[in-house]
């Protein structure tokens, strides 16, 4: 029912496209014993996800994206009933047709962090950052060794060299301003980036977008998205800590930091937000304070500095 999808111009046009998405959705459920059930489309995200009903949630991997369906399916098996905060319980996951791959899990309760956080009291955000630190302890506690066949990268000194080599043309692609793109050789060479750290699971997109609360006490309800995990250093989910839920906040980041039972020097915390898979400089600057002087080393302590 789904067409093949292996470059990024086919997924651009058969993803949006409900005409076609819809049906294959509908016949995978019928497949997988939901036929009937009512399907929602989730508005966000780059990947079809739909509601099934009130308890289930099925998510689309097309061709292009098929490890992402395999890491996925995997990994949320490998964390089912072992973090502080729900985690979605995989029903099924496998190949559908044309390359495809899905993955059913159980929908999890309550309201995304980042639509509420405006709502939520000083003293209910500072609580729910210390459980997204202790959250994110035990997470990189968890021996990745299950996992080392499906999540990458395999050699971290090897991944931090390739994401160095390319960091200027990286935010040069993103229209990041010359001041800035000048800066980014001299920075990292004085940054001290393990090669070959204590290998941890990692989510990789730690944001307020991937946490469910319920508004009822603002206690955390869930937390999901786990197709981009990788296996690292555990410093590198600190990227999203501080762009994304922390936000600049030093109190805030110090709470969650407590709470975690480590703080990680901000210098290397920005050097991985330059090396970040998803790394868009411009697009933080924009959503973040910029102290005076505009320069990476200031950056580092107003994004990541808990004093």
């Amino acid at each position: 029912m789904l067409p093949p999808v292996e470059t990024d111009e086919e997924r651009d046009a058969v993803v949006p496209d409900e005409t076609v998405m819809r049906p294959g959705a509908e016949d995978l459920c019928a497949r997988l014993g939901l036929a009937g059930a009512p399907l929602t489309r989730f508005p966000d995200g780059s990947l079809p996800v739909y509601a099934v009903g009130e308890e289930h949630v099925l998510k689309l991997f097309p061709g292009a994206s098929a490890g992402d369906g395999v890491a996925e399916g995997r990994v949320l098996t490998h964390l089912e009933g072992r973090l502080p905060v729900p985690t979605p319980q995989v029903r099924g996951f496998g190949a559908y047709e044309n390359g495809w791959r899905y993955v059913l899990m159980s929908r999890l309760r309550g309201e995304n962090l980042a639509e509420v956080w405006d709502r939520v009291p000083r003293s209910h955000r500072e609580r729910l950052v210390a459980e997204i630190g202790e959250t994110l302890a035990v997470l990189h506690s968890l021996g990745p060794g299950p996992l080392t066949d499906v999540l990458g990268p395999g050699d971290w000194g090897a991944f931090v060299d390739r994401r160095t080599a390319d960091a200027v043309a990286r935010q040069r692609t993103r229209r990041l301003p010359d001041a800035w793109l000048e800066q980014i050789p001299d920075f990292l060479a004085s940054v001290c980036l393990p090669r070959a750290p204590h290998p941890s699971l990692l989510h990789t997109e730690v944001m307020r977008q991937h946490f469910l609360v319920d508004p009822d006490g603002w206690r955390l309800t869930g937390l999901f998205d786990f197709e981009p995990a990788m296996i690292g250093d555990r410093a590198y989910d600190f990227v999203g800590v501080g762009l994304f839920v922390t936000r600049a906040d030093p109190g805030l980041l110090a709470r969650l930091a407590g709470a975690y039972g480590h703080t990680f020097d901000p210098s290397q915390l920005l050097a991985y937000t330059l090396l970040h898979v998803y790394s868009d400089l411009p697009w933080y600057l924009k959503e973040l304070p910029v102290p005076a002087g505009e320069t990476l080393p200031s950056l580092a302590e107003a994004w990541f500095g808990t004093v």
